[in-house]
């Protein structure tokens, strides 16, 4: 393990924090979804903002099939249906812009998109986002989380607000995520590999060593999730979220 950690050149302390975004990317598939944002920017920072969206996608992957494990008698599948063909056109979308700007542009979007991610939480945790269900909001919400999920994977927010604007009690908002989330990020991974090719057997091994801490990580997400109250943990994530984007944004200048 040791040497597979050694071949990225890690010190002590960024493999610190790379099992601590790891244990968040576990907490955020079963329930305490803003983890998973405060941990993006956290592995962008670590292995550069487009290599690290393949390493993530491998742990969030790991992390989706315990989400649908412990909700997927929830999950709303028409819904994920009605979905699909705008995420999908969301996705092309991201491939072609993350294929056509710099790195540094690069990073600048991907922290962007967690800001304005953590705008919407915001806004919606003040109840000042107010959104009507239909196809519209259906197409703009996929379209959307295409994008960011490709660009950031960082779709969480937006994917948030229209599984409440669906009036989605919490098992099938997390059970629902759980699947769409899966499913969109194994249709993703073809991409990672041969197009951006930011996974190889080298980014394999390393999500593999990392699976032990996406366990326990699952595991007090469902436990955290039945004690912590809502607002305080989303007002942390927020603020978290924003620093680190911007921190992120000013190494990438």
């Amino acid at each position: 393990m040791l040497e597979i950690y050694n071949s990225y050149s890690l010190q002590t302390s960024e493999i610190f924090l790379i099992l601590i975004s790891s244990v968040a990317f576990g907490m955020a598939k079963t329930g305490l979804g803003g983890f998973g944002m405060l941990a993006v920017p956290i592995m962008a920072g670590i292995f550069g903002a487009k290599p690290s969206t393949g390493i993530v996608l491998i742990l969030l992957i790991f992390a989706d099939v315990f989400g649908v494990w412990f909700y997927h008698r929830h999950a709303d599948m028409r819904m994920i249906m009605k979905l699909s063909p705008s995420t999908i056109f969301g996705i092309f979308l991201g491939i072609v812009i993350g294929d056509n700007i710099s790195d540094t542009h690069f990073a600048l979007l991907m922290a962007t998109i967690l800001i304005l991610g953590a705008l919407l939480m915001a806004l919606n945790m003040k109840d000042k986002l107010k959104v009507k269900p239909g196809l519209t909001l259906s197409f703009a919400a996929g379209t959307f989380a295409g994008i960011s999920t490709m660009i950031g994977n960082s779709a969480g927010p937006v994917m948030s607000i229209y599984f409440l604007a669906m009036g989605l009690e919490k098992n099938r908002f997390i059970g629902t995520g759980a699947w769409f989330f899966l499913l969109v990020n194994l249709f993703k991974l073809p991409f990672h590999i041969f197009i951006w090719e930011t996974i190889d057997t080298k980014t394999f091994l390393l999500d593999l060593t990392l699976i032990p801490t996406i366990v326990i990580g699952a595991f007090m997400g469902v436990w955290i999730v039945k004690k912590i109250p809502d607002k305080p943990y989303r007002l942390i994530v927020i603020v978290s979220v924003v620093i680190a984007a911007i921190q992120m944004s000013l190494n990438s200048i």
